[in-house]
């Protein structure tokens, strides 16, 4: 079967849920067996998002191959279980990069390199490298930012000369908002019909439209934006706000989204996509009657989306074991000695996030000593783990100004440092260690039990480590060094037998957790904190 081009569009206001669309979409084809792959064009100039400020684009996430990824791409992963790599997120940056390269090399025989076809070429040239694979039968693709955007036209114009030249091989989505006016006690289309109108300007005439919306749209509604936007009325579909974004699969099947695409890319199909483990999944979220609260300690605790890939393997963890997450954010720079009791004992159990940077560190040193000396049951994920080893280093080993190098450069005892071919290296961006790397786990250590065997894969993103100079003072104080890895003996993982559930990873767990399969570390910290809320 010929490859098949999705392109998804939103128009009116970004963070409508392309992504999520997108990842549904994939989840029904996936369902029905066919072969998917989702990738995302983001408009930015940044070659990544890797030194992007978390307030600006949420998380930054990281593919096995090792690049820092649109946190979009940890949707499509928890929706799909299919890994992403350096192929499903290009940036504008990437695009002209590589084609300044091409013009540096002399590829274009002395031509005027210009938008039109150079930059236009290179982004088809993208949007086919998957399909031409011959592994998928379907590539969705989704276009960030909105339509009118002035740096998203040069992908727009790209989108618009595929529909000519693979035809029904290709079909646009476009993404747009209803909104619904409080004091008229209305829903208003003008948007999405401006938003199509613009869509249209610039020669592409959109063959679905997905009205987001906080209200039921009306059928005679529907008909009517149908009517204006010259789109079959069958392919009108409302994506109205659903509890959880894992229902979006369903209402989205409800509506025949899938049979509408295979329909119109003449894609022969029959039967339904086979969505039982899905719909288990939802009935466990939909049933649990308990709840597990577990505080996060972190820098960015008023944008949620910094921690997205931690709330989401949380969320699936606890669905598993039967519960709701009553996830507290609590900064880490509010807390002191004075208030860590107040805002700790009622969590049942405790992250201590990710992060950069000296801002908020001394409050994660004080939450960790609070966890290990209440025995609460508590996870450092990166910059947390190495939070948990300054903090031993300093109150269990009497090293009073142990730190990491990143925070002191000239600490006299430096439990952290940075990683030795890191030593060389002043360039900010993709300078970390980063993508899926293997570790060796302790026989009989708690880890190894969660995980169920002793070799695991597991990706980063960070330039700091554990200082092995400092492993025998560790270890001979109950701070075992439990998961390293094979070839350059990096510590990966730290643990405290003594404790409920006290473990540190250098990696992070939670960009591989999905919704058929939430991340055993993640699971069996759940687990620890539900045994504790019981005691």
């Amino acid at each position: 079967m010929d490859t098949k081009y999705i392109f998804v569009t939103g128009g009116v206001v970004s963070s409508l849920g392309k992504g999520i669309i997108s990842s549904s979409l994939a989840r029904l084809l996936l369902s029905r067996g066919f072969k998917v792959t989702i990738q995302k064009f983001d408009p930015y100039i940044n070659i990544d998002p890797g030194t992007l400020n978390p307030y600006e684009h949420g998380e930054c996430y990281v593919t096995v191959d090792g690049h820092e990824a649109d946190l979009d791409l940890g949707h499509y992963e928890r929706f799909t279980n299919i890994r992403t790599s350096r192929a499903n997120n290009i940036t504008t940056g990437r695009i002209y990069q590589s084609v300044i390269d091409k013009e540096r090399r002399g590829d274009y025989l002395g031509k005027t390199v210009q938008i039109i076809p150079h930059i236009t070429d290179e982004i088809k040239r993208n949007v086919k490298l998957l399909g031409n694979t011959g592994k998928y039968d379907f590539v969705i693709t989704e276009i960030g930012g909105t339509v009118g955007d002035i740096e998203s036209l040069p992908f727009i114009e790209s989108v618009r000369q595929l529909r000519w030249e693979l035809g029904k091989k290709c079909i646009c989505i476009h993404l747009t908002y209803v909104p619904y006016i409080r004091a008229a006690k209305e829903l208003k289309t003008k948007p999405t019909q401006h938003s199509v109108k613009q869509l249209q300007s610039v020669g592409i005439q959109p063959d679905i439209l997905i009205l987001r919306t906080e209200k039921d749209i009306p059928a005679a509604m529907r008909r009517k934006v149908a009517q204006f936007c010259n789109v079959d009325p069958d392919s009108v579909i409302q994506s109205i706000d659903v509890p959880t974004i894992y229902e979006v699969p369903i209402k989205m099947h409800e509506q025949k989204l899938d049979e509408i695409i295979l329909r119109k890319t003449d894609t022969p199909y029959s039967g339904e996509p086979d969505m039982a483990k899905w719909n288990q999944y939802l009935d466990k979220l939909r049933n649990a009657k308990e709840t597990v609260k577990i505080g996060l300690v972190g820098k960015y605790v008023e944008l949620q989306d910094a921690y997205k890939s931690i709330n989401e393997a949380l969320f699936q963890s606890a669905t598993y074991e039967d519960h709701k997450l009553d996830l507290r954010y609590i900064s880490s720079e509010k807390l002191t000695d004075a208030n860590v009791d107040e805002a700790l004992s009622p969590m049942d159990g405790i992250i201590v996030a990710p992060g950069f940077g000296q801002r908020g560190i001394e409050g994660k040193f004080v939450a960790l000593k609070w966890c290990r000396e209440h025995n609460v049951p508590t996870f450092g994920i990166c910059l947390g783990m190495q939070c948990m080893v300054i903090e031993f280093a300093r109150n269990v080993l009497g090293l009073a100004d142990a730190n990491s190098t990143e925070m002191d450069p000239k600490t006299a005892h430096n439990v952290i440092d940075l990683m030795e071919e890191q030593k060389s290296i002043s360039n900010m961006g993709g300078t970390m260690r980063l993508g899926a790397y293997l570790c060796r786990l302790a026989e009989g250590s708690k880890v190894a039990q969660a995980y169920g065997t002793t070799q695991v894969e597991e990706r980063h993103r960070h330039r700091f480590e554990f200082n092995n100079d400092y492993r025998e003072a560790f270890e001979a104080h109950g701070m075992r060094c439990v998961g390293e890895n094979p070839e350059s003996h990096l510590v990966e993982v730290v643990e405290m037998p003594s404790k409920k559930w006290y473990i540190g990873t250098q990696y992070h767990p939670e960009y591989s957790s999905t919704v058929l399969n939430p991340h055993p570390l993640f699971v069996s910290f759940v687990k620890a904190a539900i045994d504790n809320k019981k005691k």
